[in-house]
């Protein structure tokens, strides 16, 4: 499904689902070794998918902070990818929040772009890019980012991604 989140579209499914992020990353042709993002409206719906939550990320949340933290092993490995951790994050984006909570408290959101491509940061172009290959596509707006979020490791405090 496409949505909007804080700086462009995304693309998401249920992470408990294998045969759907199987569908999303060949949708995308991005390796499945780069692990994807959990998003949720509320802290408490991350839990079943990691261990524990410092306190310097949870001040970070709601908001557009992406974190890299320990995954339970009922994180299915396609979404950690060759990683040790899982990027998680609380988003204050209305519609991305209502649509996690909605479908069962956490989504798998990844940008609306294949491999090397920017992210569809309008309606129509997400709809030209993916249209006829998603189940659903939501009008929406996206935040005020100008770039998706950056990714920090929770243990290290280091930067992945700007």
């Amino acid at each position: 499904m496409g949505y909007a989140v804080e700086a462009c579209f995304g693309l998401g499914c249920d992470p408990r689902n294998r045969r759907a992020v199987q569908r999303l990353l060949r949708l995308k042709r991005r390796p499945a070794t780069k692990g994807l993002i959990l998003i949720a409206r509320q802290t408490q719906a991350l839990q079943p998918y990691i261990k524990e939550v410092p306190a310097e990320v949870l001040a970070t949340w709601p908001g557009p902070h992406t974190w890299l933290v320990e995954g339970r092993p009922a994180l299915l490995p396609i979404v950690r990818g060759r990683h040790a951790t899982v990027a998680v994050r609380v988003t204050a984006h209305r519609q991305a929040g209502r649509l996690a909570h909605f479908s069962g408290g956490t989504l798998i959101s990844t940008s609306a772009n294949r491999a090397r491509q920017k992210p569809a940061r309008h309606y129509r172009e997400l709809c030209r890019r993916f249209g006829r290959d998603l189940d659903a596509i939501l009008v929406g707006r996206i935040g005020a980012l100008a770039r998706p979020t950056a990714i920090r490791d929770a243990r290290t405090g280091r930067t992945i991604r700007l």
